[in-house]
């Protein structure tokens, strides 16, 4: 039986550092020094995947998704 985890991913081509992902889900996701995000790479716990959702549809680049990883 294969389980099926979620994880974020942000394509740093599209991303212009606007930092609204690390505001949306800041439990996952903080900025480097110039504003770009850094996704921690953990999957994405079932109390998180509300707001990581949020997160993925707020971005104005759409740089951020949720990719599903079989464990």
């Amino acid at each position: 039986m294969s389980r099926w985890s979620l994880e974020l991913v942000v394509d740093p081509i599209a991303c212009d550092g606007r930092g609204v992902c690390a505001e949306m889900l800041p439990e996952r996701i903080e900025l480097d020094r110039w504003g770009y995000p850094i996704v921690d790479g953990d999957t994405i716990a079932p109390a998180l995947i509300d707001h990581a959702e949020r997160a993925v549809r707020a971005c104005p680049t759409q740089a951020l998704h949720l990719v599903e990883r079989r464990c």
